[in-house]
């Protein structure tokens, strides 16, 4: 049975693609096809190819379904802003249902593992009235968060826990990826979001001397997803 989920970080630089990435490499060495998508990603690089993510080819090096990077990326913004003042710097309207389509393509593959990548943290908007959180709420997605360890980080995670419960989606699970490895109180502060979150902790992911998937593969539990 194919799994799907929605990856969503408490804010922004918390390690959304590093834990994605090893979360699809802990499916793959569990003999499962993988596949992932990045809707929006700002901060692109110039190619002869076109515009190119760093986080949406990391996530293309973990699926085992072979994809054009347009699928898994389907928008692209140079400037490292907001996707939503990128978006309407480049003169793009986004939309919930624009992005739909190229990410229900992704889903009805029927790869066994599926992560679609947010941008940022829950409420980042596309729009004037719309969110991105919008688009997991129309594709019904189980939400995989990720907490960004470090001062402030119980705050931002039950606030973004409580804002996906009101959206109506289930919390499937939560990483703890330790980006502040001298965080005070380390082991409290994790025992108090295990103690307040509605969903199992998928693993807790050291800070890596040397980051890769297989590195933050041998963190996770898969087998805690429902």
């Amino acid at each position: 049975m194919s799994q799907a989920y929605f990856i969503a970080g408490t804010d922004t630089d918390v390690g959304k693609t590093t834990i994605a990435a090893g979360l699809l490499q802990a499916a793959r060495l569990n003999g499962l096809s993988t596949v992932a998508a990045k809707p929006i990603a700002s901060g692109c690089e110039k190619t002869p190819e076109g515009l190119r993510n760093a986080d949406a080819l990391a996530l293309m090096a973990e699926s085992s379904v072979v994809l054009a990077y347009d699928q898994v990326n389907p928008f692209a913004f140079e400037p490292p802003i907001a996707p939503h003042l990128a978006a309407r710097e480049a003169g793009v309207a986004l939309s919930v249902e624009g992005l739909q389509v190229p990410m229900r393509e992704v889903l009805a593959l029927g790869a066994d593992f599926t992560l679609i990548e947010g941008a940022g943290g829950w409420r980042v908007p596309l729009s004037d009235q719309a969110n991105l959180s919008d688009l997991a709420i129309a594709l019904k997605l189980p939400v995989i968060l990720v907490v960004g360890v470090r001062l402030g980080c119980i705050n931002h995670a039950l606030l973004t826990a409580e804002a996906i419960a009101r959206d109506g989606l289930q919390l499937a699970g939560w990483v703890a990826n330790i980006i502040d490895g001298r965080t005070a109180r380390l082991e409290e502060n994790l025992a108090t979001l295990a103690e307040r979150l509605p969903a199992p902790c998928l693993g807790r992911v050291p800070k890596l001397k040397v980051v890769s998937a297989a590195a933050v593969a041998e963190h996770l539990q898969l087998d805690l997803l429902d």
